[in-house]
């Protein structure tokens, strides 16, 4: 097992009260495997993997419980200088606006080159001409001309490309991308993801990718973990998952895809919005929108996650009636 996540939580402290980012969240990553992250907004899914990567901003935010463990190792108790060198090394993150991630002031030659001096404690010219290569691995046309350009010379889709090489710099065994498609047209999205599961193949990477565009992930997915509320309410194999949901959440995220058989009909939309994280609903969290809500037990108990099937689970206590439905 490459990462393993167990009964991870995290909170933050704001002037509104005590929010529950992150409440019990369990999953797994091998390598080679693309694990998609589902959910709306303020489900849980950036802040578990700034988690993760030990970059959570603290204060306010900070991990109360559980154990992340990545080869064996739990993160969670090693310091900071020991996590500052597994970061970019042994695991990287690729994040949802590239604009803003990369420095301004720097060329993207000197942002990638820096990984190999930092990391590898290469010369200069070494790390100069690696940052070439990168550029030419990630299809970036005429890299040796365009290694001391600026970021805003370059377009959405192939500043995203460099946020890629940056990750795959020092090929990592865990690559974790957070909305890497969310700005970018529907051609563009389709060779970001296209390349990230060609390098990922490469170089038998774990990839977990967090969205909550379902379109994205139909193709390059393996296995799906949704979050409500901060919560995982459903994790089961993509085709498994897209073929017969079992949670009601689930069931509305899929109904909400536009169809291209269903032209002129109103799009289907779940009523209601997300619970406040200070605020979270007793009972099952999604139960003040849920269709399928019963006053026993869904407003009294917090559902577990039921083994649905092998490698399949559910936090709904109607799951098989969701299921078969």
């Amino acid at each position: 097992m490459l990462l393993d996540v167990r009964d991870l939580r995290v909170e933050f402290r704001t002037r509104d009260g005590v929010a529950h980012a992150v409440n019990g969240v369990n999953l797994s990553v091998d390598a080679g495997e693309t694990l998609a992250v589902l959910g709306e907004s303020g489900s849980g899914k950036s802040v578990t993997a700034q988690a993760v990567m030990g970059i959570l901003d603290s204060p306010p935010g900070r991990v109360t419980g559980g154990e992340i463990l990545f080869k064996g190792r739990d993160l969670l108790g090693l310091k900071e200088e020991e996590r500052r060198r597994i970061r970019g090394a042994e695991m990287a993150m690729i994040f949802q606006d590239a604009l803003s991630s990369l420095n301004p002031v720097l060329t993207v030659g000197a942002q990638l080159a820096e990984m190999f001096t930092v990391h590898r404690g290469m010369s200069r010219k070494d790390a100069r001409a690696r940052a070439v290569e990168l550029m030419d691995r990630v299809r970036i046309p005429a890299a040796r001309e365009r290694v001391d350009d600026y970021p805003h010379q370059f377009s959405g889709g192939m500043r995203q490309r460099i946020m890629i090489a940056m990750a795959m710099a020092l090929e990592p065994s865990l690559i974790i991308a957070d909305e890497p498609t969310t700005a970018l047209d529907v051609t563009v999205q389709a060779q970001v993801m296209d390349l990230l599961a060609e390098l990922q193949r490469e170089l038998d990477m774990g990839l977990v990718l967090i969205t909550h565009d379902l379109g994205v992930v139909a193709d390059v997915a393996d296995r799906i973990a949704v979050m409500y509320a901060g919560r995982i309410v459903e994790s089961a194999p993509v085709h498994d998952l897209y073929k017969a949901p079992a949670h009601p959440y689930t069931r509305g995220l899929l109904a909400s895809i536009p169809r291209l058989d269903q032209k002129g009909r109103e799009l289907y939309a779940i009523k209601g919005l997300p619970p406040s994280l200070t605020d979270i609903p007793p009972g099952c969290p999604f139960n003040p929108r849920c269709p399928m809500v019963r006053d026993t037990p869904c407003r009294t108990e917090v559902p577990p996650l039921f083994e649905v099937a092998a490698d399949r689970g559910s936090a709904c206590f109607f799951w098989e009636e969701c299921l078969h439905g």
